[in-house]
């Protein structure tokens, strides 16, 4: 499958009514990169934590883990930079049987600076995909207006061309659940591609383990994770084009 384009991808306006949070935090020295930008696992990783308090504040009770299936962003604004105060103001922007599309709005000083759409699937506590409850439609429904998106991702795989190279993991990448936490698989897109971005999109095609061999694979503007040659995360970005815009 060829992977769409990334400047096509649908990012849909703040809902007028219904539930919408925000959270706030800061850059901090461990997010930055040498320039003093954010680095794109400290975008990820602040996406990651506005949603977590968001689920948390709902006041749904569940078993239920949310793992991300894709999440793409693209920069509208000025790139948050070291020791600004960041406000992310996030709400469920669709649904379908067994996922959520989670749109985040991230604003530095009060002005936007990031669009993010992120494709999260529920899990049992033994990793196995959920679906969404009713709950769910209560709270959040109103606000993603009868909204379905779909599950679907775009595939993509290195050619021989690509370059590779061992990706270790360490034990403080995995999450509860056994997997490479999403933010952690964000620092290989790091360790290949400097902030700022004009937009970027991860996939998560399967799990990254503890004990799994990786490569990391590079081609021009994409990158692959694989286990046994079998494509675990891609991801791609469009350079930034406009790298002093907002400035």
């Amino acid at each position: 499958m060829v992977a769409d384009p990334l400047e096509q991808r649908e990012y849909v306006a703040l809902p007028e009514v219904g539930r919408r949070f925000s959270f706030e935090t800061l850059v901090r020295l461990s997010d930055a990169q040498p320039s003093g930008e954010l680095r794109l696992d400290g975008v990820a990783r602040a996406l990651q934590d506005a949603a977590t308090e968001d689920w948390e504040d709902c006041g749904i009770e569940t078993e239920a883990l949310w793992l991300a299936r894709r999440t793409s962003f693209r920069r509208v604004g000025p790139w948050p930079t070291l020791y600004q105060r960041l406000r992310l103001t996030t709400f469920c922007a669709g649904v379908g049987a067994a996922w959520a599309e989670r749109r985040t709005n991230l604003y530095v000083d009060g002005r936007l600076s990031i669009e993010a759409a992120s494709l999260w699937v529920p899990v049992d506590p033994r990793g196995f995909p959920v679906r969404i409850p009713e709950s769910f439609h209560r709270i959040f429904g109103e606000a993603m207006g009868g909204r379905r998106v779909t599950g679907r991702v775009p595939v993509s795989s290195p050619s021989a061309a690509a370059t590779q190279r061992p990706w270790p993991l360490r034990r403080a990448d995995l999450d509860v659940i056994g997997h490479v936490n999403n933010a952690a698989v964000w620092q290989a897109v790091a360790e290949v591609f400097d902030a700022p971005v004009s937009a970027v999109d991860v996939i998560h095609h399967g799990p990254v383990e503890e004990g799994h061999e990786v490569q990391l694979a590079v081609e021009g503007l994409e990158m692959w994770l694989l286990v046994d040659g079998e494509v675990r995360v891609a991801a791609r970005v469009l350079a930034d084009l406009a790298r002093d815009a907002g400035r």
